[in-house]
């Protein structure tokens, strides 16, 4: 039997499918992957300071953390090292056609590595909102 998490609000691995349901693929997203990051989530994030929202908080940093485990599952697969960190793709050229992106418009120059996911620039800023990191007076 599992540890009964410390925080009572916790998502479950169905809730978090339900509720982001671009994650129901247990094959690209294995439930002991999210399993893993709903623990991590339990001791790092203390629903008191989010709640009611700390569902939602718990489940974009899962988010986060799934969208880069895919990504690294996707660059091992192609013979590549996984956990690189090559940050946000600005540019890309392919023959004749190119596209830029004005990154700095879109990204947190402060919220670094959560920047490698739209769920992870979103739960900084609700960290920020929230004033983890330090008590706002």
């Amino acid at each position: 039997m599992p540890p009964q998490p410390r925080n009572r609000t916790l998502p479950s691995e169905a809730q978090f499918r339900s509720d982001f349901p671009q994650f129901t693929d247990v094959t690209r997203y294995p439930s002991a992957q999210i399993a893993l990051h709903l623990a991590l989530a339990d001791q790092l994030l203390d629903e008191a300071r989010y709640d009611p929202l700390y569902p939602y908080v718990v489940e974009l940093f899962v988010a986060h953390y799934l969208t880069l485990f895919a990504a690294d599952m996707r660059t091992s697969a192609l013979g590549g090292g996984s956990g690189d960190n090559s940050g946000v793709l600005a540019a890309k050229s392919v023959d004749k056609v190119s596209i830029r992106y004005d990154n700095g418009a879109t990204l947190n120059p402060q919220a670094s590595w959560w920047n490698h996911s739209r769920y992870g620039a979103e739960f900084y800023d609700l960290l920020l909102l929230f004033g983890a990191g330090g008590q706002q007076l």
